[in-house]
């Protein structure tokens, strides 16, 4: 080999070397992982109403926002939690003829009999009994175990239209539900005639309800409204204003209720 030309193949080594060097190229596991990693965490479409809410024992709170969606015309009962209205009061319910002529012939005895004792009422009275829910919250049912009479609905959030009026009635109906911003809405039809106040005022099988369920600021209240009407037996529409408490880590427990109990009523 000359001089020259090993003085020229010396030159293009340098000049290899010294030249700015091209960034790695990501390895094909690299790149793999790079393309399926999972996206940021999005914040849930609605607000988890899941878990354990005791029933508060004061004044519910009446939240503006589920205030304003009242019809004018709402009557509210106050009669939510442990206080229950008096013997002919109604709460500003106007019950119809016939609704009231079983109402002033009703009394407390005549539902302390043994096949009487331990039926349970509909929601339209149970749902503000002074006993705690439960709720599990999915996006095609929600399910909400109440502690009262050991009652458990379901709330169907995939589909807009009840069962047909033949489907046999329960005193916890059929219910569906939509959310309207942050807000559940509930609306149930299909239930078994049952009490309204507890003190002779019935429902027929034709009532209908609109529960909405809000959370309120610090997360830790649930606020709720419980529109009710029913053609058959009132005049006009009432409404009960109802709030619970979430306690974590605590459940529902069985009702157990004991049918002796009436035996020992009028001891």
């Amino acid at each position: 080999m000359s001089r020259a030309l090993a003085a020229a193949i010396a030159a293009l080594a340098v000049a290899a070397c010294s030249s700015t060097p091209i960034a790695d190229a990501p390895s094909a596991p690299q790149a793999a992982i790079a393309e399926t990693a999972p996206p940021p965490p999005s914040r849930p479409a609605h607000p988890d109403l899941s878990g354990f809410w005791s029933l508060n024992r004061g004044k519910p709170v009446r939240d503006p926002a589920l205030a304003a969606k009242l019809p004018a015309d709402t009557v509210i009962v106050d009669d939510t939690g442990g206080p229950e209205l008096p013997i002919g009061d109604y709460g500003g319910l106007k019950p119809k003829p016939e609704a009231l002529a079983i109402a002033k012939a009703w009394k407390p005895a005549d539902d302390m009999t043994l096949d009487k004792v331990c039926a349970p009422p509909s929601i339209i009275y149970a749902l503000q009994g002074p006993f705690p829910i439960e709720i599990f919250q999915g996006t095609e049912l929600i399910v909400m175990k109440l502690e009262y009479y050991d009652m458990v609905r379901i709330i169907f959030m995939n589909r807009a239209e009840h069962l047909p009026p033949e489907v046999p009635h329960t005193k916890v109906g059929d219910s569906i539900g939509r959310w309207e911003g942050d807000t559940l809405v509930v609306d149930t039809t299909h239930l078994l005639a049952a009490t309204v106040t507890n003190n002779g005022l019935f429902h027929s099988d034709n009532a209908r309800v609109v529960e909405r369920f809000r959370l309120g600021a610090d997360g830790k209240t649930l606020n709720a409204t419980q529109e009710f009407e029913d053609p058959d037996t009132l005049e006009n529409r009432g409404v009960r204003f109802i709030t619970w408490t979430a306690r974590a880590g605590d459940h529902v427990f069985p009702y157990e209720c004991d049918p002796r109990f009436a035996e020992n009523y009028n001891k």
